[in-house]
């Protein structure tokens, strides 16, 4: 049996996450990475250079971000395993926890609900807003709980699924390397004017590292929910990102409910296609069935990482 490296990094960060004291005094890993991509974008994606200069830019910066996360990783993973041997693995597991967000997400999304419960809208659509890059002023119930559940089928994989795959897939720099991708396709990924040359290899990167992940997450939502298969299989292509759409799409069929659908960002309405054949009164109660659907599936990645130290 192979250490269970990737078991002990789920339970740290479901029992402990990210504790607010130590963000508070340190931030958190990916915040360097965030500082090395703005870094690169200030120096390198200027208006004055051209589509293709400011292209190569955006893979020096993917490439740079490869070197730092992936090269780091490695680095610290082979100086724990020659200093410390069969005993390296669970420091690996502590420094691989905070790649992954179970409970991050999960405490982001509650918070939603409870206001709802509470009728208290202003303070739904405020937390909401914490964890959505959408225009949340507007919202009414429905809107807003459609928000929370979108963010949470959507983060499954980037929070958890992803990097839950790499890490198992290679260890400690396949987790970070993974993480300094998506956090520049959060940051650049866009397809505004400003970014879309540089932004681009960003972009497609992340959606090349989520490939496999976000198909395995949309069938742990469906498998954690009993059903949603068809809708998924469906829908899954009608979102815009070619990852994302699998567990939104899986958690749409399992709730009964419509998800996606227009939205406004900055002012700007963008008519983005339904996923789903359900319900639009989505409501807190919904947000609290897709909470139960999340801790599900990933109680089931906690099979899969379990079976995988076995197997090996």
């Amino acid at each position: 049996m192979a250490e269970p490296v990737a078991l002990l990094a789920l339970a740290l960060d479901a029992a402990i996450g990210w504790p607010g004291a130590l963000y508070a005094r340190i931030g958190h890993p990916v915040g360097g990475f965030a500082r090395l991509i703005d870094a690169s974008e200030r120096r390198w994606n200027r208006a004055s250079h051209s589509d293709l200069v400011r292209r190569l830019a955006g893979i020096a910066t993917v490439l740079l971000l490869l070197l730092v996360a992936g090269g780091g990783g490695f680095a610290i993973q082979y100086a724990l395993a020659s200093a410390l041997g069969a005993w390296a693995w669970p420091l690996i597991a502590l420094l691989a926890a905070p790649g992954l967000a179970q409970r991050s997400l999960y405490d982001h999304v509650v918070p939603v609900a409870r206001a709802l419960e509470a009728g208290d809208l202003v303070g739904a659509g405020s937390a909401v807003g914490r964890i959505v890059g959408r225009d949340t002023a507007a919202l009414d119930e429905a809107g807003i709980s459609r928000a929370a559940i979108e963010s949470l089928a959507e983060s499954f994989c980037d929070g958890v699924a992803a990097p839950l795959f790499w890490l198992l897939l290679l260890g400690l720099p396949g987790i970070w390397a993974y993480k300094a991708i998506n956090t520049a396709d959060s940051l650049i990924g866009h397809r505004e004017e400003r970014w879309r040359a540089f932004g681009w290899a960003a972009a497609r990167t992340d959606d090349l590292a989520n490939l496999v992940p976000a198909r395995i997450a949309g069938l742990a939502v469906c498998i954690a929910g009993v059903g949603g298969f068809a809708t998924m299989w469906r829908d899954a292509g009608k979102h815009a990102s070619p990852n994302a759409g699998w567990p939104e799409a899986a958690m749409a069929g399992v709730l009964g409910l419509k998800l996606a659908g227009p939205v406004a960002y900055d002012g700007a309405m963008r008519d983005k296609t339904w996923i789903g054949s359900g319900r639009l009164d989505a409501r807190a109660a919904d947000i609290r069935r897709a909470l139960g659907v999340y801790i599900r599936a990933c109680l089931l990645l906690w099979l899969i990482a379990g079976g995988a130290a076995w197997a090996l």
